[in-house]
């Protein structure tokens, strides 16, 4: 079972609808998914599930059936993780619900982290929090495949999730401050990686089953840029011409003086359209932009936009899915 992660320190760039969408096309490809929304704005479950769900989710107070209620244990100091229950949103994709209530988890982590180092038991469950939960998941759902949505930061929470993760994608946006991102990213999970490395060395409890922290970048996806005449406009390209060689140099340290054009880039995922009329349909209707119908209001063009949208995100799954070593038919 494979874990991914979808992680930008830029926000805005889509990430959470990418995360979304893939995870019902692999789920519709045939494989079993668990997708655990890990940060603290729980956009990705408000994505997935309808007000009067999160309303039961979320009532005033604790919250059982979510991402806290399952750390709470250790937030609270009383014991290890409780066991996670899973939101089904298919007979093949269930969720870990998100919280907003997470951000206080924080704390312990950056406290957790340091102490790590002189093999501390109780900041090693801490740090692994989240990687067993997922695996706990995945074991009770029998899934093929993990996915992590996480906010746009480099602190602790997401340090803990990225730890989970095998692999990561990052979604990218046409614009300077997406390429700044990217060069902060790809040092910090370096960093995390090799940090992480040192540490499990000094774990004292070898019951205790911990994540490895590959972290292995799969590649990027550009979304969101716009499309005229099937290229993307003048104000973009500057940027979009950028991206390969900050991605060789940042990411992978492998800076090269000649980086390839995004169109030949073996790194770039996929160049994902906007698909604007769809998305304010697609959440109206509480389901991903390929899977609308005309019952939903998809009539006249807009099916057209749907199979184009099913294609891109089924190429895209495959793409990934072939880079990571799982198959999607």
């Amino acid at each position: 079972m494979k874990v991914v992660a979808f992680f930008n320190n830029k926000g805005g760039v889509g990430k959470t609808s990418l995360a979304y969408h893939l995870a019902y096309m692999f789920s519709d490809r045939g494989l079993r998914i668990v997708i655990a929304d890990l940060d603290p704005q729980a956009n990705l479950t408000s994505m997935f599930l309808d007000e009067q769900r999160l309303e039961f989710l979320w009532p005033e107070g604790r919250h059982p059936r979510t991402i806290m209620g399952f750390i709470d244990p250790i937030v609270e100091g009383t014991g290890d993780i409780a066991p996670p229950r899973i939101e089904k949103i298919g007979s093949r994709l269930g969720l870990l619900p998100g919280d907003l209530g997470l951000s206080i988890f924080e704390d312990a982590l950056s406290d957790a982290w340091p102490r790590c180092l002189s093999g501390d038991k109780r900041a090693f469950r801490v740090i692994s929090s989240f990687s067993r939960l997922i695996m706990h998941a995945a074991e009770d759902e029998e899934a093929d495949l993990a996915l992590i949505d996480v906010g746009p930061n480099l602190g602790s929470i997401n340090r803990a999730a990225l730890i989970a993760a095998d692999y990561v994608v990052i979604p990218l946006g046409p614009d300077l401050f997406s390429l700044q991102g990217l060069q902060n990213l790809g040092p910090t999970l370096f960093r995390w990686r090799r940090d992480w490395k040192d540490r499990l060395e000094r774990n004292t409890e070898p019951t205790l089953i911990l994540p490895k922290g590959q972290m292995e970048p799969v590649g990027y996806v550009m979304m969101r840029h716009s499309i005229r005449l099937d290229r993307p406009v003048k104000a973009y390209a500057r940027w979009i011409e950028l991206v390969p060689g900050v991605y060789l140099s940042s990411v992978l340290e492998k800076p090269t003086p000649s980086p390839p054009p995004m169109d030949s880039d073996p790194n770039c995922l996929a160049q994902m359209k906007d698909y604007r009329s769809l998305m304010p349909m697609a959440q109206e209707n509480n389901k991903p932009m390929f899977f609308l119908k005309p019952a939903d209001g998809a009539i006249g063009g807009h099916q057209a936009a749907v199979r184009d949208c099913y294609n891109d995100f089924h190429r895209l799954a495959q793409k990934i899915g072939k880079v990571i070593g799982v198959n999607v038919p």
